[in-house]
């Protein structure tokens, strides 16, 4: 647009500040799901209570407070309303109601928790830093990730099992799987289900790790798991794994640490190894898809140095670490990628 045409001209539109106060307003959404979620109204609409004062009933809560966060919730697109009944949307109806197998209320814990709210409210000394000066997430032991694993496995249950595709293993051999910060163990069990013989090493700090065996236990796969406490960038792994899992760990770190940290993984594999890596992988405009580029924000209040990384980043990442034959595969409909590659 020159100088001298107006933005009328440019667009066709007039500027509107709706945008603007719409982003403003934008942290009441995820309270106001908090607050459905926490009261469980979502599945109690799917229960049949369609009405502010039959989901108050039901629930225990006022009249008033249905109506109006019901309201605020149909006018996101979570809920649908005819007169003054409410259902849910296909995506509420999936994941919202408690009562669903794809149920993922539980993330709202951990993604809208107080130290999370927090970094997004110093997000301007973040900006002004290159990113956060707080590490307290990677101080070891950090009860923040025992809190991750218990809140976040149902919203990583699907990426996990389309991941679990590209593991190209013997299925009729016993084979050796790391799964690094295991956390809830969502990945490592996905492999697990797909190769029976596959046996899974799950690596992460002593307390996360009670987390994983008891989900391990809930699983049915004890047997064939074992724990590795520890800094992942200073415990032993061993050696001769068939396979080793990376989900959503590298965006911490900046791309240095994540070559000497792929080489570290490199030197754990068998030869012709395979690793998978997991992450939310925005395109080289860094803009699309939005998800995964605003995921680059989220690193820059959580960490000091971590980021969204391109698929051509990770392909810089692990040449230089000596892997080859990279493939992506984005995980639909799920807003992360995976990306695997074999040990030269």
């Amino acid at each position: 647009m020159s100088a001298t045409t107006s933005p009328v001209e440019s667009t066709g539109q007039a500027p509107s500040p709706a945008a603007i106060v719409d982003i403003a307003f934008a942290y009441q959404r995820t309270f106001a799901l908090k607050a459905a979620v926490d009261c469980d109204i979502f599945t109690a609409i799917g229960e049949g209570h369609r009405t502010p004062a039959d989901i108050a009933k039901a629930r225990g809560i006022a009249e008033r407070g249905a109506r109006v966060v019901c309201d605020y919730l149909t006018t996101t697109g979570l809920l649908m309303k005819d007169g003054s009944s409410y259902s849910l949307a296909p995506d509420a109806a999936m994941f919202l109601d408690r009562r669903s197998p794809a149920y993922m209320g539980s993330v709202l814990a951990f993604l809208a928790s107080p130290q999370n709210v927090e970094y997004s409210a110093n997000a301007a000394e973040a900006v002004r830093a290159g990113g956060t000066r707080d590490l307290a997430t990677m101080v070891p032991e950090n009860d923040v990730w025992e809190l991750f694993a218990r809140a976040m496995s149902s919203f990583m249950a699907l990426p996990a099992m389309l991941s679990a595709q590209l593991a190209d293993i013997d299925a009729a051999a016993e084979t050796k799987v790391l799964d690094i910060a295991a956390g809830h163990g969502e990945f490592g069990f996905a492999v697990a289900r797909r190769f029976p013989k596959a046996r899974i090493v799950a690596a992460d700090w002593a307390p996360v790790l009670s987390v994983t065996r008891d989900r391990a236990k809930e699983a049915g796969l004890s047997e064939r798991f074992s724990e590795l406490p520890g800094d992942a960038f200073e415990v032993d792994f061993g050696t001769g794994y068939d396979l080793v899992l990376v989900p959503n760990f590298l965006h911490h770190f900046n791309e240095a640490t994540n070559v000497t940290f792929l080489r570290k993984i490199a030197a754990a594999l068998k030869p012709q190894g395979q690793v998978i890596i997991v992450e939310f992988v925005p395109n080289d405009d860094r803009v699309t898809p939005p998800i995964a580029a605003r995921f680059a924000f989220t690193m820059l209040t959580n960490t000091q140095e971590g980021d969204a990384y391109t698929r051509a980043e990770f392909d810089r990442m692990l040449e230089a670490a000596g892997f080859e034959s990279i493939e992506e595969r984005p995980l639909l409909p799920t807003p992360q990628t995976a990306i695997a590659a074999r040990k030269k």
